[in-house]
């Protein structure tokens, strides 16, 4: 019995764990302006959700944020990663659409419509785009996982946040991380396998 409660504390309070661990080894590569080097010259919007075919207030920030660094000169291109499956709900395109009105060229924006998550999206940008060195855009409570999910996959990465308000589903998105960083962990490990027994 002793043993069994044991296990559970110990499952319970794993994920609390990985996530301390992450913030606290990310949080140097997060700020709000890029390094001085300008080796970082890609940025990756991670999609929202988009309501009527516009971007949500979590969406929108990320594409404003993302359209400030490209106009400052900082990135010289925007890849819109999402769930683009359908006609009907398209995050990628109305992402992309949005930086158009706002004053990106068509010839600066990347539309990934196969960014289904996270890992896909990290996935896709160092395997399908090529990509080595890369500045995520997404918000505070997102950018560790999202970071830590680049290191998994070989890819040195920057987060700028794209928080410019208090969010009213803020305790649901500190959740939701909580519960997907061990998932992105995981993805990680069968990818380190995977690579190694290809080679």
């Amino acid at each position: 019995m002793v043993l069994l409660v044991a296990i559970v504390v110990v499952l319970a309070l794993a994920p609390l764990l990985l996530r301390s661990l992450v913030l606290m080894r990310y949080a140097p590569r997060i700020a709000e302006e890029l390094p001085p080097d300008g080796g970082y010259r890609t940025a990756i919007v991670f999609g929202a959700a988009v309501r009527q075919g516009q971007p949500t207030t979590v969406l929108r920030d990320r594409l404003d944020t993302a359209i400030r660094l490209y106009q400052l000169g900082q990135v010289d291109r925007l890849i819109m990663s999402g769930d683009g499956r359908t006609a009907d709900y398209n995050e990628p395109a109305t992402m992309a659409r949005y930086a158009q009105v706002h004053g990106v060229p068509t010839e600066a924006i990347i539309v990934d419509h196969q960014g289904l998550r996270t890992y896909e999206t990290c996935y896709r940008a160092r395997f399908v785009f090529g990509l080595e060195r890369v500045v995520l855009i997404t918000q505070n409570f997102h950018l560790p996982r999202a970071l830590f999910t680049c290191d998994l996959l070989g890819i040195d990465a920057v987060g700028v946040p794209a928080d410019q308000r208090a969010y009213s589903n803020a305790r649901w998105y500190d959740l939701r991380e909580l519960l997907a960083l061990p998932v992105a962990a995981w993805d990680g490990i069968l990818h380190r396998i995977a690579d190694t027994v290809s080679s």
